[in-house]
């Protein structure tokens, strides 16, 4: 949810601009600051940020995004396998398959039940046994290379706007079943269904996101927590898993800007106040679509859903359970609206914890996280100030 200054809101950025009651209650008693998430050096990306936040260096322990989106399917990788992400996008119909613009990364955040016929009609004609297709989540899913390399792919949602030609894979089996999947896909019977109720077609693949399989240390043994996560995404499911966390799937999450919300929290409170979890992880993809559409208008929306159906009920859940409690709030990375993609700038950070009577005037905002003057260099230790008992600044 982080971003720039926006003209059009008067120069201010959505997290300036939104409505949310609960979240500046809390910023008036909380610690604010920056965090710098992503490693100099590295791509601004979901996985790197996430890695970081949850206390993994991801100069350490980053193998790519796929293997970890792998683990959260249910992919059992070998050594010699490399795990790229599969996207169902939306490219214009025109022209030949390189001179096709890239429209939507998501295909109008297409749902799972929906993907997952297309990806079928996909698997049917294009796998066989170097290539492995697997049904992920909405437009993300998996594709398994046996004996594969690690080459530069590109982000679809990078590209927006763009002519496909100079981003297609160097690889050409990779390349042949991007262009393949296309005459597979425009003219699909559920794609020309959602073309007639107004929606974008998902009538391509797109490889992205190469790595091997990951190994990461068990989150329990380096914090001594016991650890959830919730989330539709599962980038951030594999991470549990590969961590040992407790991975939390509530229905009606999607990664969308209509989520269940209201699910998520109570999922969050009920790992804690009956399951007896020390730490569970919430994590809300709207902002960052919101971001890669360029919708000024949604991703305010979603600022604000976040705030008033999933921060201000697990607050007064933890209130009214009469548990002392900490709350991290902070965004994985910025999607500024102007750039519809992700940077490697820092972060503004919350930090709340129910013991301590702090009384400061800032909000929570890019801005008055810099005039904080609060910085954590080294984003993969935040997770150690929000688990660490020293008082708040």
């Amino acid at each position: 949810m982080a971003d720039e200054l926006i003209p059009m809101l008067g120069d201010k950025t959505p997290l300036m601009a939104a409505n949310t009651p609960c979240t500046d209650s809390l910023a008036k008693k909380s610690e604010i600051g920056l965090v710098h998430t992503i490693p100099k050096g590295m791509k601004p990306g979901s996985d790197t940020a996430n890695l970081s936040l949850l206390g993994y260096d991801p100069v350490k322990y980053y193998s790519g995004r796929s293997p970890l989106e792998a683990l959260s399917i249910g992919v059992d990788m070998k050594d010699t396998d490399v795990a790229v992400r599969c996207n169902l996008v939306t490219l214009s119909d025109e022209g030949s398959y390189e001179d096709k613009i890239i429209i939507d990364h998501s295909s109008d955040e297409i749902s799972t039940e929906e993907a997952a016929v297309l990806l079928d009609a996909v698997r049917k004609e294009l796998e066989d046994d170097e290539y492995k297709y697997y049904v992920g989540t909405s437009y993300r899913h998996l594709t398994i290379w046996d004996n594969g390399r690690v080459i530069p792919l590109t982000e679809p949602h990078d590209i927006l706007g763009s002519k496909v030609a100079k981003y297609l894979p160097k690889d050409e089996k990779l390349k042949s079943m991007m262009v393949r999947s296309f005459d597979i896909l425009n003219n699909h019977p559920l794609n020309l269904e959602r073309s007639n109720k107004g929606l974008k077609k998902a009538n391509s693949i797109w490889f992205w996101g190469a790595g091997t399989k990951p190994a990461l240390s068990s989150f329990e043994d380096k914090n001594n927590k016991k650890g959830a996560i919730i989330s539709a995404v599962d980038l951030l499911k594999g991470i549990a898993v590969g961590a040992g966390m407790r991975v939390i799937n509530v229905p009606g999450a999607n990664g969308t800007l209509h989520t269940n919300y209201e699910g998520k929290a109570r999922a969050a409170l009920d790992v804690l106040l009956k399951d007896d979890y020390d730490f569970v992880y919430i994590h809300v993809e709207a902002p960052d679509e919101m971001g890669h559409q360029g919708s000024v208008e949604n991703k305010i929306k979603a600022i604000e859903y976040l705030d008033e159906r999933i921060i201000k009920p697990v607050v007064e859940g933890m209130e009214a359970s009469g548990k002392d409690f900490r709350m991290l709030i902070m965004p994985d990375h910025p999607t500024p609206i102007r750039l519809r993609t992700h940077t490697a700038d820092p972060v503004p950070y919350l930090l709340y914890d129910s013991r301590v009577n702090i009384n400061n005037s800032y909000s929570f905002n890019e801005i008055d996280a810099i005039c904080s003057g609060n910085v954590i260099l080294k984003g993969y230790t935040v997770i150690d100030k929000l688990f660490n008992n020293e008082e708040l600044e």
